[in-house]
């Protein structure tokens, strides 16, 4: 198995556990939920961060809206003493993201293959061209999967 592939399944174990714990952010932010629940004012908050009380409200609003940073979000996260965790997870799994691309790529091939060959009057029988798409699959999904990516 290559690094790449080793790599994609451990991710793949791991993306699999957090998958199974939904996570909603609270309506009103993370940081406000836990400020709240802490008994935090926007004040002592502010203090603990070493800014103005007003940018710990700004703050709060731009984590509801989606325009706050990282690097804001840790801060916040350090003077609440928690850990700001980030993580994009995909929706399935990377073996089956990849698989997906490369049926949709086997697809654009065999639709212009087959146009050709009718064109031609040699058009595949519908045995001929699953037994291609199963084909070209397994060859696409062989080596590095960045040519699944290309747009041709």
């Amino acid at each position: 198995m290559d690094r790449t592939a080793l790599a994609r399944k451990n991710l793949d174990k791991r993306f699999a556990l957090m998958r199974e714990v939904p996570m909603t952010v609270p309506p009103r932010g993370w940081i406000r939920a836990i400020r709240e629940a802490l008994g935090l004012s926007t004040r002592q908050l502010a203090e603990r961060m070493g800014s103005s009380q007003s940018w710990i409200s700004v703050l709060e609003k731009a984590e509801v809206t989606g325009n706050t940073t990282l690097n804001s979000m840790r801060q916040a996260a350090e003077a609440m003493d928690c850990t700001l965790v980030y993580a994009l997870i995909p929706t399935k799994s990377l073996s089956e993201t990849l698989h997906h691309r490369a049926e949709m790529r086997a697809e654009d091939e065999l639709r212009h293959l087959n146009h050709s060959m009718q064109l031609e009057n040699q058009g595949m029988t519908v045995d001929n061209l699953s037994a291609e798409r199963k084909r070209l699959i397994a060859e696409l999904l062989v080596g590095s999967p960045r040519k699944l990516w290309n747009n041709k």
